[in-house]
């Protein structure tokens, strides 16, 4: 939000990236998110057939219906321009995002689940 802010101080518009200037793999933000709500992650497979464990029960599969047409290889982020522009420098690690973003998933889960068990209809968006 700093970042976002800062942009919106410049006398000018211009394009900012606004990245940590790590990469990281999606298997790594799955991980993440799993240790975060204590459902250790098993891999089987390899490639577009590896699918991710939790126990026996299957959670996280690749579907290649959403690979895009045009895939690139990698992708990462340079915040050089942030940092030499607005002194703006990343503040939290990628992992740290991840936590406090299943933080807040979480506490809204558990709060549609106590409206539905007292008898709230619940419009969940998937976006």
């Amino acid at each position: 939000v700093r970042m976002q802010w800062l942009m919106l101080q410049q006398d000018h518009a211009e394009d900012f990236v606004i990245a940590t200037g790590k990469q990281y793999t999606v298997r790594q933000f799955i991980e993440w998110t799993a240790a975060e709500l204590g459902m250790p992650i098993t891999w089987q497979g390899e490639g577009v057939d590896e699918v991710g464990y939790w126990g026996a029960r299957a959670i996280v599969k690749i579907d290649p219906r959403y690979f895009r047409p045009t895939e690139v290889e990698t992708l990462l982020g340079d915040p050089a321009k942030a940092k030499e522009k607005l002194g703006w420098v990343p503040e939290i690690t990628a992992q740290q995002m991840c936590q406090e973003m299943v933080a807040g998933d979480l506490a809204k889960a558990k709060q549609h689940a106590l409206l539905k068990a007292n008898g709230f209809n619940v419009n969940v968006s998937v976006e």
